[in-house]
Order: structure tokens, then sequence, then C-alpha cells
């Protein structure tokens, strides 16, 4: 199971003199974690790097900013893998101290600051959820408000025409168990589109 954050956290290093500043937290997808890196950009006009690193299924990537190849973003990267977390970016701000790390020093205080910051971490379990859609009779709509809220569906959508039509989302997990009932309590009459 994936799980994603439930707050930003923040860690900050001193290693031979040189400032790690690290931050993991929630993010949507690759263009917001592109406007958080720039701001943070912005924000460190003295640093010498900010590195990167984001798991966001297909849209994942790491970033050394000038760093070694291999030595900053994608420890960072294999950080998050190893917690199973999805929908999050790490960032480390790096002000340079004067004294060389090294790659393997690298790898390790770019790690570090990232392992650090998840220490108090919340995890979120990510939850895939399904859009359905759902004509039935008006005499049925009580019936399918109450097994939405069992389900723990978000309705998205109601319209009252000649049949009561429902746009919502649920739980993967939940949609078979919630089609069966209102299926049964419907006894044939319910429509079902999926979305």
């Amino acid at each position: 199971m994936a799980f994603t954050l439930a707050a930003p956290l923040h860690s900050e290093l001193l290693i031979k003199k040189s400032r790690f500043i690290g931050c993991v937290q929630p993010v949507a997808d690759r263009a917001a974690a592109q406007a958080i890196v720039d701001a943070l950009r912005s924000a460190h006009p003295g640093a010498a790097h900010v590195c990167w690193a984001l798991m966001a299924g297909g849209q994942s990537a790491a970033n050394d900013d000038g760093e070694p190849g291999g030595t900053a973003g994608r420890p960072m990267l294999e950080v998050l893998r190893h917690h199973a977390l999805e929908g999050v970016l790490a960032t480390v701000v790096r002000y340079f101290g004067g004294v060389k790390l090294g790659a393997g020093g690298l790898v390790r205080a770019y790690t570090d600051s990232i392992a650090q910051a998840l220490l108090g971490a919340t995890l979120v379990p990510l939850v895939k959820h399904c859009w359905l859609q759902c004509a039935v009779p008006y005499a049925l709509e009580g019936v399918v408000r109450r097994e939405m809220a069992t389900a723990g569906a978000t309705l998205r959508e109601v319209r009252h025409e000649s049949l009561v039509h429902f746009a919502l989302s649920l739980p993967e997990t939940a949609v078979a168990g919630f089609i069966a009932t209102i299926d049964d309590a419907a006894q044939g009459r319910a429509v079902w589109q999926t979305a």
C-alpha cells in the first residue's frame, strides 16, 4: 500500500560547515512540485544547490542541481521509495560551507536530510477512488444516499429527472459491494454507468 504525507515536514543538518535544509511535502503532480522548487530557488538565492526528488506515479523524477551525478536526487528518491510514499516531493537546499564531502558524503547528507524530516511524519494511506453514475426511481433515493454514507462515497452531482441521477466517487474496494446492494434494493431498476 502506498502512503502520502499529512503535512510538510522539515529538517536541518550542519555537516562540515555545509547547511542542508530538507523538506518533504505532499504534492499533486510534477507541475506543483516544479513550482515549489522554483519558489525555493527564489527564497534561497545564496544556496549552492536546490536538489529534489518526486514520487508521483508516472511523473516521478530526481534532480541533482549541479551536485555530482547520482549523489543527491536519486538517493532522496530512494528514501521516498523505501517509505512507500506517493505524491510526495523531497527537497534539500544546500549552502556550501567550503569543505568538499565527496560522493559518499553527499549521498549520506542528502539521504539523512530527508530521513530526518520523515521521522515525525504522519503517513496517510492512499486510497484509489472510482467514479460511478447511477439512475434509480425516486423511491430509492434514500436507499442510495444511506448506502453512499456507509461506503464512504462522495456525492459529486444529483439530478432529479424522470429518475434520480447520482454522480459519485467511492473507494475502489467498496465499488462491488455498493453496486450489489443498490441492485438488490432496486430489483433490476438501477441503471449504471462508470465514468
